[in-house]
């Protein structure tokens, strides 16, 4: 019996023998297969044969301290194999006594931990290189809002001219209020757009649960998905910018694309808030902005996600359809997340107006998204609300290029 836990000793662990100065008296197949060094090559030997240069001299101070002390010694350590490649192994040193309590040998045990280490080493470059992608955006975050206020600067410039050239007291009035408001809307986009930055944390959670777990497939997977995240966010925040330019340039896109990607921005947010997502697209292209159209259904999503939990709703669901309605696409989104006040629905698309509280929300969201719609898309967004359940429904004209299709 004794013979076979011996044996399985051997054959599942790494293990190797010295006398009290160090030279190998013993080792067992498994200490050649992750060395390298046949036994021959080993016993005789001093045991630094397999030590690696990296490893400070007082690390094996410490080892010969601790078991010349007649005490067992345990660490992770670095070695390196007879073709120059590097291993770990846990190790557990144990000084051997005889009948006197005097120091007979030493026998290491070892188990491989290579693959562990290495795997270690690559998560901690890669959430490196996350925090390093986060400093870069907020650098980022800060150049666009210098240009924003710079934008800001020029809207009220152009508000002046157009006081000075109409004598319309009203319609002065009109351009003041609007390009006042596209102005405080720009600030408000650069101080919330930094809101998405928390979806990384959720990212990251993830990417070190599935580390401990050593997925390595799903750590890559959740890696690229931040990288992704942080570009996204970077071109938005462009793509705000260029909104109000007369420069920008239009392109054919399908709106079940851009639709997904809105998805996909708030997968996160949607699983964390269970929302059920039902979708029913027709294949249906548009003249615009893909990004543009994305910001309306992220705009409605969260609207939807705040109404949910204001309502206490316990089933969250969310429908959108698309579809070709004569020379018109049409986007219908709704939720069931309790409906909006009839005193209310009138004024839900004016800038500054909201039904959350003051730090959930500015009230300009569905404002920017009616000008997305009107300006960006040539089309409309109304909305209709009964039984509990809200619908905004978007009228986009299609093009010749999707008439003749």
């Amino acid at each position: 019996m004794l013979e076979q836990y011996k044996e399985a000793i051997e054959k599942s662990n790494i293990i190797s023998k010295t006398d009290v100065e160090g030279i190998i008296t013993f080792v067992n197949e498994e200490f050649c297969k992750i060395s390298g060094y046949s036994k021959e090559e080993l016993i005789g030997k001093n045991h630094n044969i397999v030590r690696h240069p990296d490893v400070a001299t007082s690390v094996f101070k410490k080892l010969w301290e601790t078991i010349k002390a007649k005490k067992t010694y345990k660490a992770t350590v670095k070695n390196r194999a007879k073709d120059g490649t590097t291993f770990y192994v846990n190790t557990t040193v144990i000084p051997i006594l005889d009948k006197d309590n005097n120091i007979e040998e030493f026998v290491a045990i070892r188990y491989d931990v290579t693959k562990e280490v290495f795997y270690k080493k690559s998560l901690e470059q890669k959430e490196k290189e996350l925090q390093e992608l986060n400093e870069n955006l907020e650098k980022r975050v800060q150049e666009k809002t210098q240009e924003l206020k710079e934008l800001n600067e020029t809207l009220e410039l152009r508000v002046q001219e157009e006081i000075a050239k109409n004598e319309q007291k009203q319609k002065v009035m009109f351009w003041q209020s609007r390009l006042a408001s596209l102005g405080e809307m720009l600030a408000n986009i650069a101080h919330q757009w930094r809101q998405p930055l928390t979806e990384l944390s959720l990212t990251l959670f993830s990417l070190k649960k599935a580390a401990l777990n050593n997925e390595e497939e799903e750590v890559q997977n959740l890696y690229d998905e931040s990288k992704a995240i942080i570009q996204n966010m970077s071109t938005t925040i462009d793509d705000f910018t260029n909104f109000f330019k007369p420069t920008k340039q239009k392109h054919y896109f399908k709106i079940a694309d851009s639709i997904n990607e809105s998805l996909n921005i708030l997968e996160k947010i949607i699983i964390k808030e269970m929302i059920s997502v039902h979708t029913e697209f027709e294949d249906v292209e548009i003249l615009g902005i893909s990004n543009e159209l994305t910001q309306v259904i992220i705009n409605l999503i969260q609207n939807s996600k705040d109404a949910f939990l204001q309502s206490s709703v316990l089933i969250k669901e969310i429908y959108i359809r698309v579809k070709k309605e004569k020379d018109f696409a049409l986007i219908e989104f709704s939720d069931n997340a309790g409906g909006i006040k009839e005193k209310e629905i009138y004024k839900i698309f004016e800038p500054y107006f909201t039904t959350k509280h003051s730090s959930s929300g500015t009230g300009l969201g569905l404002f920017m998204s009616r000008m997305i719609c009107e300006q960006g898309l040539n089309g409309s967004i109304d909305v209709k609300s009964k039984n509990g359940s809200t619908t905004f429904s978007i009228k986009i004209p299609l093009q010749n290029k999707e008439k003749r299709a």
